[in-house]
């Protein structure tokens, strides 16, 4: 399939003047297992295999990435997509069990959860993994600005990147949700075989609870937000092992929880 354009140019009025504006595309994606739908989320159409792998592992759809079988996106009319995502039959029972269905907006983190306890799932511990230089998160944000092509273009788009823990710029993928932009990096992560423990995330929205539970549940150790984390995602993180940085521009950066990951340059390595 050719997948949907990911931005257009419309036209706008600036003041007295007419000119065209390139604006982001968020389009419907109908998410379904074994053919059966599960999920309607707004998102950007681009990397929707990975979209679909990263939702599934992160929602507890499946517990690891060899339950996950083909993946087929199809075109929806009039302007939607359909995923199609293959998983194991009694992961689909188990699915059917938890009776959810969801209309997702745009950045939604607890759409149609109609429990407590599917709203706030169990968190896993996070590997010990690698210490990281100061100067390593400085080198990845600076890096980052240059690799969001469809934000550069329409500002409307969050970024979640990878690296490893020498500050080397592995992976980064674009939504017009912060969580879709997370669990496009995280299914493309699992795809690939990167071992998520040597390195850390970079996401360029607020640290909310849900983007720190999908982070764990990938074995991500190490979180850095560029704007906020919320009390909930702070008590998370700490409960996981996790180090969550927030406020993360340039040099600056306020360490959350588990600061022992975090050292300064003239620290020798753990």
């Amino acid at each position: 399939m050719t997948p949907p354009p990911t931005h257009r140019q419309i036209p706008v009025q600036r003041g007295p003047v007419r000119a065209t504006d390139c604006v982001a595309e968020e389009v419907p994606v109908a998410l379904l297992f074994n053919d059966q739908p599960h999920a309607v989320m707004m998102a950007t159409p681009s990397d929707l295999e990975d979209f679909a792998r990263g939702f599934a592992l992160t929602e507890g759809i499946v517990a690891a990435v060899d339950e996950i079988g083909a993946i087929v996106v199809a075109k929806a009319p009039p302007q939607g997509v359909t995923v199609t995502v293959r998983i194991p039959a009694q992961r689909v029972e188990a699915l059917a069990e938890r009776s959810r269905s969801l209309t997702g907006r745009t950045g939604c983190g607890l759409c149609g959860a109609q429990t407590l306890a599917e709203a706030i799932r169990p968190t896993p511990r996070v590997p010990a993994g690698r210490s990281v230089q100061r100067s390593a998160v400085v080198r990845v944000l600076a890096a980052l600005t240059d690799a969001q092509p469809l934000n550069a273009r329409t500002g409307a788009t969050h970024a979640a990147a990878f690296a490893d823990a020498q500050g080397r710029l592995l992976a980064v993928r674009e939504d017009v949700g912060r969580h879709n932009a997370l669990d496009k990096l995280i299914g493309h992560l699992i795809a690939t075989g990167v071992d998520t423990a040597l390195g850390f995330a970079v996401i360029t929205s607020r640290a909310s609870y849900e983007m720190v539970q999908k982070a764990a549940v990938a074995g991500i150790p190490m979180l850095v937000a560029i704007s906020a984390p919320t009390a909930f995602a702070v008590r998370l993180a700490d409960e996981a092992g996790m180090t969550l940085i927030g406020f993360a521009r340039g040099e600056r950066q306020v360490v959350y929880t588990c600061p022992a990951r975090l050292r300064d340059d003239h620290e020798a390595a753990a």
